[in-house]
C-alpha cells in the first residue's frame, strides 16, 4: 500500500476510534453511575480537556506531516478539528446544565450572561467557543472556494487564537494544581514557534493547489482548524 492508503485505511479509522474513546468513557461512566459526587462538574472538567488535547493534536498535524513527509497525513485535520469542536459544544452545553441546576429556576440565559460577566475564566472560554464556531462551519473545500484561499487561511489562523484562550481559561479554572494546564501551553508555545519559524509563509500555496483525487495530498483542501 502507499502512505496514502495506509492513511486512510489505517491511520484515519485509529485515529477516530481514538477521538471518540473519550466520550465512549463518559457515556459508560454515565450509565454505571461513576461520575463521583458531582457528576455536572465531572463531564464538564473531562469535555474540556479532550477539547483541548484535540486541538493540539490538530495543530500538530502539519508539523508531524513535514517531519516525517508523509503528506497524506494532512486528511486528518479536518476531522480532528471537528471533533474537538464536538467536544467544545459538550463542555458548552454541559456548563449550560450545570448553571441551570445552580439556579433552579430552568433553563435561564440572564443567569448565563451574568455568570460569564463576573467570571473572567468564563467569559475567556465562551470566547474560544465562538471563535471556534466559523473554523467548524468553513471546514469544507466549499468554503474556501467562497471565501478565497487567503481569506479561508487567515480566518482559520483564529485557531491558534481559540487554543491560547482555552489554555488561559483552563489555567484560571484549576487556580492551584497549574501542571496539566501548563503543560497545554508549552506544547502550543513549541507549535506556535514551529509556525512562525518553520511554516510562515508557505501555507497558502498549499491551500490554492489542486491536488488529483488520488494523490497523497488529496486531503490538503478540505482542512479545519488548520494549523
Amino acid at each position: 500500500m502507499t502512505q496514502g492508503q495506509v492513511v486512510r485505511r489505517i491511520v484515519r479509522p485509529v485515529v477516530f476510534l481514538g477521538a471518540l474513546l473519550p466520550l465512549g468513557v463518559l457515556l459508560l461512566d454515565m450509565a454505571t453511575g461513576s461520575l463521583g459526587a458531582n457528576p455536572v462538574e465531572t463531564v464538564t472538567h473531562r469535555t474540556g480537556f479532550t477539547t483541548l488535547t484535540l486541538l493540539m493534536v490538530t495543530l500538530s498535524v502539519t508539523p508531524v506531516r513535514k517531519l516525517t513527509g508523509i503528506g497524506a497525513l494532512a486528511v486528518l485535520r479536518r476531522p480532528l478539528g471537528l471533533f474537538a469542536f464536538l467536544y467544545a459544544c459538550l463542555h458548552l452545553v454541559t456548563y449550560a446544565v450545570d448553571q441551570t441546576y445552580l439556579s433552579g429556576l430552568g433553563l435561564s440565559l440572564s443567569a448565563i450572561a451574568e455568570d460569564i460577566a463576573e467570571r473572567p475564566y468564563v467569559t475567556v472560554g465562551l470566547t474560544a467557543f465562538v471563535l471556534l464556531l466559523p473554523l467548524a462551519l468553513t471546514s469544507t473545500k466549499g468554503w474556501i472556494k467562497r471565501l478565497g484561499a487567503k481569506r479561508w487561511q487567515r480566518l482559520h489562523r483564529l485557531v491558534y487564537v481559540s487554543a491560547a484562550l482555552g489554555v488561559l481559561h483552563f489555567v484560571w479554572l484549576v487556580k492551584a494544581d497549574l501542571f496539566r494546564p501548563l503543560v497545554f501551553a508549552a506544547v502550543l508555545a513549541m507549535l506556535f514557534v514551529y509556525r512562525l519559524v518553520v511554516g510562515g509563509g508557505r501555507t497558502g500555496s498549499r491551500v490554492r493547489a489542486e491536488p488529483t483525487p488520488s494523490s497523497d495530498a488529496s486531503g490538503e483542501r478540505r482542512v479545519s482548524l488548520r494549523s
